[in-house]
């Protein structure tokens, strides 16, 4: 609870190697009242990992798909129609989340509370492409050239090798140091526009209007139809900063860097270090360790879910019969076509 409002916390999930990051900033915050993971997946050994997380910590609720289907992000919709209790503050949080500034929750729960005349409320997000814009028109991020704000951008969001330096350039200069709050740019409103909802805050009373039925891409249509329509705008809390690993368009190229496994070793030595976060942290490693010593075995299981028929693209058909070896080479082929000095400083 904070300030009357019972605090929900939601995942779509999702993938456990990003998880075990994010899982123990969420079950050790004192304000949180429920973490409600949106099983979405079909994968038995990730469905293993949630369910033993959710053993370990009372706080975990393991939400199933309603419908039975699950179809990567089209199947996320159906979660939103829980997510509409009175006097509630939801906060929702990719599963690829890796890193949040200490008492992250409680500051974006407050500026929720206190700032209810937008309907969707995120923080500064390092790896999203609207958030990579403010921090250029503010000054914070010094780029080669001038890069316009579009959820889609073909670098802000869609580069790899991009994604790599705006990482290294956050751990190197700001998060090894201890300086994320040089990066600070205050209260920002939007409105009218798409962005990637990586990290963001809405009231239970809100959605419940439009009973949490979420039509199409939720991202347009709770980023940028439904708050138009309403005449309202969204807003960031440019005070507070998360770090989001990867868009689909960019996960081979960090890979290849191990930049998650950068932010894992940071994670891992700021949880050790707290008291509050160490115990988190080791129980839900005992979780991961389980699933990698059983990983073949729960593989195998049936999926609780149906699957949808994915079209078979010729793309998708030509992709199926190149080894591994060969797809991430020219994925970084592709990628290195657009390498350039991005960052100037």
């Amino acid at each position: 609870m904070y300030q009357n409002y019972k605090v929900v916390v939601n995942t779509a999930a999702g993938r456990r190697r990003y998880m075990q990051y994010l899982i123990p900033y969420i079950v050790s915050s004192d304000i949180v009242d429920r973490y409600d993971i949106w099983v979405n997946t079909h994968n038995g050994a990730d469905i293993e990992f949630f369910k033993r997380v959710a053993e370990r910590f009372p706080k975990v609720n393991l939400v199933w798909q309603p419908d039975g289907v699950v179809n990567g992000n089209k199947s996320i919709n159906a979660f939103y129609k829980a997510c509409i209790e009175p006097d509630t503050v939801y906060f929702k949080l990719d599963d690829d989340v890796v890193w949040m500034e200490p008492g992250l929750i409680e500051k974006m729960v407050r500026f929720r509370i206190e700032n209810p005349q937008y309907f969707l409320v995120s923080p500064l997000v390092i790896n999203n492409s609207l958030s990579t814009y403010l921090l250029q028109v503010e000054g914070r991020l010094k780029l080669n050239t001038y890069y316009e704000a579009n959820a889609s951008h073909s670098v802000l969001w869609k580069s790899g090798y991009f994604a790599s330096v705006l990482h290294d350039w956050f751990i190197e200069g700001y998060l090894k140091r201890h300086k994320w709050d040089d990066l600070y740019v205050g209260k920002k409103e939007m409105g009218m526009t798409r962005f990637s909802i990586n990290a963001v805050l809405w009231m239970g009373e809100e959605m419940r209007k439009f009973a949490g039925i979420v039509p199409g891409d939720d991202e347009e249509f709770l980023s940028c139809i439904y708050p138009t329509q309403q005449g309202m705008s969204n807003a960031w809390n440019g005070d507070a900063i998360v770090a989001h690993f990867a868009f689909f368009t960019q996960r081979g190229q960090l890979d290849q860097l191990h930049i998650l496994e950068r932010y894992g070793e940071i994670c891992k030595q700021e949880f050790m270090a707290s008291e509050g976060l160490r115990k988190y942290y080791a129980g839900v490693q005992e979780a991961m360790e389980y699933v990698r010593e059983h990983e073949a075995e729960l593989m195998q299981r049936q999926s609780p879910y149906r699957s949808v028929q994915v079209k078979n693209t010729l793309r998708s058909r030509i992709k199926s019969y190149l080894p591994e070896i060969i797809q991430e080479f020219l994925v970084l082929r592709y990628d290195r076509k657009q390498k350039s000095g991005f960052i100037v400083e």
